[in-house]
């Protein structure tokens, strides 16, 4: 088997994944078939209870696992669905650990980190290039990317296991190392040390880089790779430049024009076949230099650190491009319109002229009633909207408060004693006591209204989603809901118990989902409904 292991040094958020996802799209496009696989040393079971500050926002699998937002990165480099194996973290390694202990498949051994904790990493990693050795796919290859930074405490077990992997006969590992250089603030010189260090640092663990990336917010292309190569036993060639770009989607194109995907397979002994890569450099073309441009509001809760809603926004690229067009994103603090709501959203949206909106999933109650109040802006002044997941219960919560005249209609996530529990726990869920059990995480299959523009949207009365939540809309409610002569409700199962998705018909673009349709766009398909929300956007 064929791996390529992706490594970094000096600090975090250099770009590993962009680098793995870039690989992963030029070998793809060279019909190689890869998997990809991501080392992480958490400790938790899931993703989802880490700070948004800090991690970003959560990515769910095809097959419902909470993880990292770079599996989401890699998909939508692949339009290629990763799984849970896909996924090593240290809760797993040691969790099958112990219980492979307690039910003595060690009797009378020493359980240690060496063999038994790293033997369990390499057979993870196995696992998952045994699937390519399944399908019979003799071009194959395997990237690992290795979260952190060269000689992090919570590196150890895995490093010590891709090293062993590449000294099984069977198996040709090649290492790639991504790490920064460095310019002086006053003299705009370029410092190579930073990079030199981390390689006599995966050196004295016994994994010698084949590659290095050199990462740097600027051009480096007077910086000479010959000095790199020779003081850090890497040929010249197999230094690779990777400055920072106006999209992340550059980064490929960057990578073919150093032969970067060639090098890799010549250095793998296998026949070198270069990627079809035109409509990849066409849509990239159109991202750089798009004809029209349009607005968008994307309200959200986390404004310090805009990748917390990543996905939406690349979501919205993905789309955008598609119709030629560049969308200008307008972040609406939430804190802001809670304090002065009918001065702020009005000039708001007048100042940046937004023609649409859209609204990311979050959990928790702050921020709720000013986003039944901007459900209702867009509802009445006919704005274009987009709600994902909880909105979707905004939307509903709004409709029923406004319309139906329930005026103290809500959710009983946020008040437990309302009179009109429009959004509830649904009767199988309210004795399950630990909240991961109440989380509905799949991918689930909507059945729609042939009527109804998400219908047409999908070109289907049936679409599959991936979900993440826990409440629904109340079946007490679903008759008087979808008697609304403007409302329609889609249907998640022919029991007609839990909705899917809301929409206006007298509206140019009003829909609400519970699923998470932002984590099934790729650059090269977008999601349609993004595309479609877009569309009603230029045409108004």
């Amino acid at each position: 088997m064929k791996y390529i292991v992706v490594t970094g040094w000096v600090m975090s958020g250099t770009g590993k994944w962009i680098v793995s996802a870039s690989l992963w799209s030029l070998l793809k496009n060279s019909w190689y078939w890869v998997e990809i696989i991501k080392c992480d040393p958490y400790i938790q079971i899931d993703a989802w209870t880490m700070s948004p500050y800090e991690h970003w926002e959560v990515f769910v699998t095809h097959d419902w696992w909470e993880v990292d937002l770079d599996f989401w990165h890699y998909e939508r480099f692949l339009d290629q669905q990763v799984m849970f194996e896909n996924s090593i973290t240290t809760w797993q390694i040691y969790q099958s650990v112990i219980h492979k202990e307690r039910k003595w498949e060690y009797l009378w051994q020493t359980v240690q980190v060496i063999p038994h904790i790293v033997d369990e990493v390499k057979l993870r990693i196995e696992t998952v290039a045994n699937k390519l050795e399944d399908h019979r796919w003799s071009w194959a290859i395997v990237i690992i990317e290795i979260w952190g930074t060269v000689w992090d405490i919570e590196w150890p077990h895995f490093t010590e296991a891709v090293r062993q992997l590449d000294l099984d006969s069977n198996n040709i590992v090649q290492f790639v190392h991504v790490a920064p250089l460095v310019r002086h603030s006053y003299n705009s010189e370029v410092k190579t040390k930073p990079l030199q260090h981390s390689i006599q640092k995966l050196r004295e663990i016994w994994i010698i880089p084949d590659f290095v990336v050199m990462r740097t917010p600027n051009d480096v292309s007077s910086v000479p790779s010959d000095k790199i190569s020779m003081l850090c036993w890497i040929p010249t060639k197999h230094c690779i430049h990777c400055p920072d770009r106006e999209t992340i989607y550059q980064v490929p194109i960057d990578f073919e024009q150093q032969w970067f995907d060639k090098l890799i397979q010549l250095w793998f002994k296998m026949e070198y076949m270069a990627p079809s890569f035109d409509e990849w450099k066409k849509k990239v073309e159109v991202l750089l230099d798009p004809k029209k441009l349009v607005t968008v509001c994307i309200a959200w809760k986390y404004t310090e650190l805009e990748d917390c809603y990543l996905s939406v926004v690349e979501a919205c690229t993905h789309a955008w491009v598609h119709f030629d067009t560049k969308v200008n994103i307008k972040r609406l603090d939430t804190a802001e319109v809670e304090k002065k709501w009918e001065e702020y959203i009005r000039t708001f949206f007048q100042q940046h002229k937004i023609w649409w909106v859209v609204v990311p999933g979050w959990f928790w109650e702050r921020g709720v009633e000013w986003m039944i109040k901007v459900a209702k802006f867009a509802r009445e002044n006919k704005v274009p909207y987009l709600w994902i997941c909880l909105w979707l219960q905004i939307a509903v919560i709004e409709y029923a408060r406004n319309v139906l005249e329930l005026s103290d209609a809500h959710s009983t996530e946020f008040d437990q004693n309302t009179k009109h529990p429009v959004i509830d726990f649904m009767e199988q869920q309210k004795d399950i006591d630990k909240k991961w059990g109440t989380m509905r995480l799949w991918h689930y299959e909507a059945i729609l209204d042939p009527a109804s523009r998400v219908s047409k949207t999908y070109w289907s009365n049936k679409v599959v989603d991936r979900h993440r939540h826990r409440f629904e809309v109340n079946p007490d409610y679903h008759e008087r809901l979808s008697h609304a002569w403007d409302l329609k409700l889609c249907w998640c199962s022919a029991d007609r118990m839990l909705v899917e998705y809301v929409e206006y018909s007298d509206h140019p673009y009003f829909v609400a989902t519970q699923a998470h349709p932002e984590f099934e766009s790729a650059f090269m398909d977008p999601q349609p409904l993004f595309r479609d929300l877009i569309k009603a956007s230029i045409q108004r």
